[in-house]
């Protein structure tokens, strides 16, 4: 079966949309987009139409490519103290000049709606999160919509970053899931695929996991988003094969994406929340 990731966000952001309505004041989110990288254009421009559904006050913040480290901190740190502001995301990726982690440490960690702060990532870590990063909380969102009961199941995921990879393998973890990390190197990949009742891959590689390596009925998570030549977006999952083995799958487009927006709204009312309790 489809997990229908644009009606589960879509569930979520008006759940999200009528608890705003009830707020003092609107949450508000800044994004800054460095440079003119058409996909994360069009990533911010989403966002900003999330936000504006959901009633939230949000302010793109567009800067040139290029911009000086000094005065990329500077704008993160006027943020910081801005009351209006509860979540602060800078659009990655940055340009090469840029120190990617600089940037994510100059957040306060209050308004790290993406969840990428040492601070955040080492709550995640402690079984204690607070601001979750995005695209893993909206997969555990998924998985809970479709009623998986984690506890014990074999997990595998493809994929090591700091953004999808490493912080999904602590959600199953949290959740008392048996969890092995794999990547695109990993010696045998099918073999420990096939052991897993739920598969998670954002490995950046077009088609990678073909649908003979998945074991009967297991769930997949595509969360890998490639181009093909012909224009075509397709995930690191080759669909068609794997829907023929698995219970449960993902589609590219409008499986995991939807939910990484839905789930920034999510984080952003709970930052507003935690600010308002203090």
């Amino acid at each position: 079966m489809i997990i229908d990731g644009k009606q589960i966000a879509r569930k979520l952001r008006q759940t999200i949309a009528n608890q705003v309505v009830l707020l003092e004041r609107k949450p508000g989110l800044a994004v800054i987009l460095v440079g003119s990288d058409p996909a994360s254009a069009v990533y911010v421009r989403n966002k900003g139409i999330a936000c504006k559904e959901a009633g939230f006050y949000s302010e793109e913040i567009n800067k040139p490519a290029d911009i000086s480290q000094a005065a990329l901190l500077s704008e993160i740190e006027r943020l910081n103290n801005d009351d209006k502001v509860d979540g602060i995301l800078v659009q990655l990726p940055l340009p090469q000049h840029l120190d990617a982690n600089l940037v994510i440490e100059a957040i306060h960690p209050a308004k790290d709606v993406d969840g990428f702060h040492s601070e955040n990532i080492g709550k995640l870590m402690q079984n204690n999160a607070f601001l979750r990063p995005c695209t893993p909380k909206g997969v555990m969102t998924m998985l809970k919509t479709i009623g998986v009961d984690l506890v014990g199941k074999n997990c595998v995921v493809v994929g090591t970053s700091n953004i999808v990879g490493r912080p999904m393998a602590m959600e199953l973890l949290n959740a008392r899931a048996t969890v092995t990390i794999c990547n695109s190197k990993t010696q045998d990949l099918p073999s420990k695929l096939k052991q897993a009742d739920i598969v998670v891959v954002a490995v950046g590689i077009a088609k990678m996991i073909q649908g003979d390596w998945i074991k009967a009925d297991a769930i997949v998570i595509d969360v890998g988003i490639n181009k093909l030549d012909n224009g075509r977006l397709v995930g690191d999952v080759d669909f068609e094969s794997a829907q023929k083995v698995a219970s449960w799958i993902t589609p590219v487009p409008g499986g995991v994406g939807p939910m990484t927006i839905a789930t920034l709204l999510e984080n952003t009312l709970t930052a507003y929340e935690a600010r308002k309790e203090k």
